[in-house]
């Protein structure tokens, strides 16, 4: 039942970031105003979407899962540091950011056996 619930949390996550990587890529036009609020470009917003689409894909594939969920979780890092540097506390963004860290992270847990072993949450 686990597994099952980690990979229904695990496609949300993976749907969503892929959803954030097309609209840097697709229609940056659309996040002009936040890009410049938080400094970037709007030049860099294809530069974003593709490094959120190759850190998703690695994460939605089985085998390179783990390295897909650490650079995820180093690129919401960010962002949650990026509203911290313009002087923004629990944002709506860094909410958002970090929910789906731990949504990475809690939805890797329940799906793969192998990091459950590493890190057993005994709950007794």
């Amino acid at each position: 039942m686990s597994i099952w619930i980690g990979r229904i949390l695990s496609t949300i996550v993976v749907v969503l970031l892929l959803a954030d990587a097309a609209t840097n890529l697709f229609a940056p036009v659309f996040i002009r105003a936040e890009m410049e609020a938080t400094g970037f470009p709007i030049s860099l917003a294809p530069v974003l979407g593709i490094i959120i689409a190759i850190c998703t894909i690695l994460y939605a594939v089985p085998k390179t899962a783990f390295l897909g969920a650490i650079l995820i979780t180093g690129f919401l890092g960010g962002a949650i540091c990026t509203q911290f540097r313009l002087g923004e506390f629990f944002t709506p963004p860094q909410i958002v950011s970090l929910l789906l860290g731990i949504a990475v992270w809690g939805g890797l847990y329940l799906r793969d056996p192998r990091l459950r072993q590493l890190m057993p949450l005994n709950m007794v």
